[in-house]
């Protein structure tokens, strides 16, 4: 299996619902090192998993719902626990929806995996990942 990472970053505001989230039941920000993976078991006609300069911009794409936003009044978003591994899914799923449109080129449809790790810090991350055909779970 091969593998290309792209990596970005969002700052985003949010609080949690619940007595489990203690302190950060208040609002308070986060600063996210994300890092994609793009998996496929053979390389495409030019030797690539994917273009990285085309999945550097389709990631931007993607964070930029989230960025510099405040989660709690994101529209699809505000009645969620927003926590790193929710994100996770939301950056997978948002990346999955560019792949399907076409985003990343024609190449790009032999991409059969996805892994997104968000970095919340040095010592804490959460990841989501799936195959592309396991999207209905």
């Amino acid at each position: 299996m091969y593998s290309l990472c792209v990596r970005d970053h969002m700052m985003i505001a949010h609080s949690f619902r619940g007595e489990v989230f203690g302190p950060a039941q208040r609002l308070h920000g986060a600063t996210y090192v994300v890092d994609l993976e793009f998996r496929r078991p053979a390389l495409d006609a030019d030797n690539l998993v994917v273009d990285i300069g085309l999945a550097g911009q389709a990631l931007r794409g993607v964070l930029a719902d989230f960025d510099y936003r405040n989660l709690d009044e994101h529209p699809t978003l505000r009645a969620q626990n927003t926590t790193t591994e929710f994100l996770a899914r939301q950056v997978f799923d948002g990346m999955a929806a560019r792949l399907a449109a076409g985003e990343l080129g024609e190449a790009a449809r032999g991409i059969t995996a996805l892994r997104v790790v968000l970095r919340e810090s040095h010592l804490a991350w959460a990841a989501y990942e799936a195959d592309l055909v396991d999207l209905d779970q």
